[in-house]
């Protein structure tokens, strides 16, 4: 099978030649430029780019050279673009490494040794502390309370830092001949790699409220206000159906995956009950499902994180084809069980190896007992994206990225 033979094989539900696997095809499903550039050293590949496409999350867009090295079947459409030398500059990160920023993101330092993110007007959009590996939001534009109407919801938006600092492509998105130029990358890439191409479009809808309100306000919105948190998500759709149309008009024929983001988990259950998702997002999560499906050939695919098992049935219901990244500590989503209940249903994009403790602490040899426990739960049948639970971050040692991979080919010549 060719990679994207094999990705779209996995989301059928049809067993594969062979595991198909992600690092760095979403921004949820990459590597931390530290954790790149210990790794690329680790390899000795002399004159690698450690670019840092991702400013927020501080992530690394893997090259062709480390993605053929360890036979990465999916790639993010975003990659084509900032192709040039000169569309980067150097940094120095928090652990004295050197990578590249986009050359539009200038941070300016503090005085206590970080950084912090500015919009035009001067307003702090996020704040990157001293030895810190990710600028955090500092400006909720909705803090204090609902506009009477939402004619301002996308200014709004623009002083979010997800929105503000936003990762390829939709750094590019203000440009006249965007549309056009996605399509043509996508279209260049497809004669150039037979990976799956991802489109990373976000559309969240929960989270724009948390990253609007704040957390702790949303969550009290969603029960006491749920009058205005309804007009926000309404707002939201119209916003997002318009995206998803051009999405759909510029690449729906050409890329394989549509990447949606919405947090809904915690460590211990969902942030909310499955009656209060029912009623607020639901219906909406279907309608981006349904319209993708109906206008493009792309896979739906949902990012979110934490224990997530009791909305898992609607959110089948709703549509999505892909989950990640599915976070087997949290309560009720052990691997067994989620294949069990879900495995015929949905794809999991994720699981294969812990991130919290197992990869960034444990031996190359417990790696490598992580993952094959896992791929022998995970990749019978099909339904399975090999992929970390989340990011790769920085103290993640190089020697157990490696032996995480070298556990996929010892499955692979196992079952051979």
């Amino acid at each position: 099978m060719t990679s994207r033979e094999r990705i779209l094989a996995a989301i059928n539900h049809t067993e594969p030649d062979r595991v198909p696997i992600d690092m760095g095809a979403t921004p949820s499903s990459g590597i931390s430029a530290i954790a790149y550039g210990n790794l690329t050293r680790h390899l000795g590949l002399s004159g690698s780019k450690n670019r840092v496409y991702d400013v927020v999350q501080q992530l690394a867009q893997p090259e062709d050279s480390v993605l053929d090295r360890f036979k990465i079947d999916a790639v993010d459409l975003g990659r084509t673009f900032n192709s040039r030398d000169d569309d980067w500059r150097q940094v120095t990160l928090f652990d004295g490494s050197t990578a590249e920023y986009p050359r539009w993101f200038q941070p300016e330092p503090t005085p206590s040794g970080g950084w912090r993110a500015l919009d035009a007007t001067g307003t702090e959009l996020a704040i990157q502390l001293k030895n810190m590996n990710f600028f955090d939001q500092t400006c909720f534009p909705w803090l204090d309370d609902y506009p009477d109407d939402m004619s301002g919801l996308a200014a709004a938006m623009g002083k979010v830092h997800w929105a503000a600092l936003a990762h390829s492509p939709w750094d590019h998105a203000s440009e006249t001949d965007f549309w056009k130029q996605l399509r043509a990358n996508a279209i260049a890439l497809r004669a150039q790699s037979d990976r799956a191409i991802m489109v990373v479009v976000g559309c969240n809808l929960f989270e724009w409220g948390t990253f609007l309100r704040r957390m702790d306000n949303f969550l009290m919105d969603i029960i006491a206000e749920p009058e205005n948190a309804a007009r926000l998500l309404d707002g939201l759709m119209e916003m997002h159906l318009q995206t998803l149309e051009k999405v759909c008009n510029a690449v729906g024929d050409v890329a394989d995956i549509c990447r949606f983001g919405d947090d809904l988990g915690t460590d211990t259950g969902p942030f909310m009950a499955p009656a209060t998702y029912r009623s607020l997002f639901k219906s909406r999560h279907s309608e981006l499902c349904g319209y993708v499906h109906k206008h493009s050939h792309m896979k739906t695919f949902l990012h979110s994180c934490g224990s997530i098992h009791a909305l898992l049935p609607d959110l089948i219901d709703a549509g999505f084809d892909v989950i990640n990244p599915v976070q087997t500590a949290c309560r009720d989503m052990e691997a067994a069980r989620l294949k069990k209940d879900f495995g015929k249903d949905i794809t999991f994009w994720g699981g294969g190896a812990d991130t919290r403790a197992t990869l960034n602490h444990g031996s190359p040899e417990q790696v490598r007992q992580d993952v094959l426990e896992r791929l022998k739960i995970f990749a019978p049948g099909g339904g399975f994206v090999f992929n970390t639970i989340h990011n790769i971050l920085p103290d993640v040692p190089p020697k157990n990225i490696v032996a995480m991979f070298d556990a996929i080919e010892e499955y692979h010549s196992a079952g051979s």
